[in-house]
């Protein structure tokens, strides 16, 4: 289900982001509150309102005190898409099944799973897309995946979980996503997977574990010792979406009035690496895609957008200029006007699209 926020669905600004990434999606309502509090005082009175929305103003001002607080926004949003919800799945392409919940690896009590999209029936091997969730490595699902589309173009997809920063701090996070690479792999028969074309997908905290899968191919301390450890982790085409490649840089670039501080001891990146990033460098390093990069990285496709106020355009920048400089083939994509993401923009689906068709369909031989 796509959850809106009253301000910025009728002012048509506000980034469109699936539940999986409610958290972050809340942190980007409070910036483009903020954008229209004129006087910073907290509060939106009836002149701070567009007149097109403002038969919204009372159903919103719970207290009745003419002023519209963040708090009643998000409480006003809350209960509005508080009903029960079914897991929805998506119609798939004609003779692909659903191989939903497999367990990849275990690590103790926590069973690490992965929902597989194959041909019904054994089939020619077909290259393989697997997506990777965003919402701050502390929230997020595999539930949905926007890879899907490519099951009509003849593709395998693969959409995986991973441990969150509420059950282990990094590197789990990236070991878990290169033991789903090495089971993909080892399972590539039995799905009709050509092991030799995989590539991967996410976006913000799902595009710098699959910018890290990209960048740290053959790194040993990032291999972790989770399943099929006799296969290799490494893919073929990396395709980015607004990930984060070295945090300390982050608020340095931020746009104004971002909604919060990297460098605060409760952000994401502080929760993932295990404590304040300006006080633990030496773990920040290990987790920047940006420290492996080397010329037998594979293809990138970076896109973000240039008014992100969570991840800055800064970020994608400085990875487009350091595979570069490594001469690895990288093409990095600015969405105008974009924060943080895009929705489903049709010229940004064109463009993937035609990175992964080129990198995994052209190869095929």
């Amino acid at each position: 289900m796509i959850r809106f926020v009253w301000l910025t669905v009728i002012l048509g600004v506000a980034t469109v982001t699936f539940s999986q990434e409610q958290s972050e999606s809340r942190l980007a309502v409070e910036w483009l509150f903020q954008r229209y509090d004129s006087n910073s005082d907290r509060r939106l009175g009836p002149s701070k309102i567009p007149q097109k929305i403002r038969n919204l103003f009372d159903r919103i001002d719970a207290n009745r005190d003419e002023f519209i607080d963040l708090h009643e926004d998000i409480a006003f949003r809350t209960n509005r898409d508080r009903q029960p919800m079914r897991r929805s799945h998506p119609s798939l392409a004609k003779g692909i099944v659903a191989n939903r919940d497999i367990e990849y690896a275990r690590v103790g009590d926590n069973s690490l799973r992965l929902d597989l999209y194959s041909p019904k029936e054994p089939a020619a091997r077909r290259p393989l897309i697997v997506w990777v969730h965003g919402g701050g490595w502390r929230n997020g699902s595999k539930d949905r995946c926007p890879a899907l589309r490519f099951l009509a173009k003849g593709y395998v997809v693969a959409s995986i979980n991973y441990r969150l920063s509420g059950v282990a701090i990094y590197p789990a996070q990236i070991h878990d996503c290169k033991a789903a690479i090495r089971w993909l792999r080892a399972h590539a028969e039995q799905y009709s997977i050509d092991p030799r074309r995989i590539g991967v997908w996410g976006s913000s905290a799902g595009g710098h574990l699959v910018a890290l899968l990209g960048t740290s191919g053959g790194v040993e301390p990032l291999e972790g010792d989770l399943g099929s450890l006799d296969h290799s982790s490494r893919v073929q085409a990396v395709c980015d979406f607004f990930g984060p490649t070295d945090f300390l840089q982050m608020d340095d670039h931020a746009v104004p009035n971002a909604p919060f501080k990297h460098n605060a001891p409760d952000s994401p990146e502080a929760l993932v690496i295990g404590g304040p990033i300006q006080e633990n460098t030496k773990k920040v390093e290990a987790a920047n895609p940006l420290t492996y990069v080397t010329p037998d990285d594979p293809p990138f496709f970076i896109v973000h957008g240039d008014k992100d106020p969570l991840v800055p355009l800064h970020q994608s920048q400085l990875l487009f200029d350091a595979l570069k400089r490594a001469k690895v083939n990288v093409k990095l994509h600015v969405v105008e006007g974009g924060q943080h993401g895009f929705g489903r923009n049709s010229d940004v689906d064109k463009l993937v699209d035609s990175f992964f068709d080129k990198q995994l369909r052209a190869n095929s031989k």
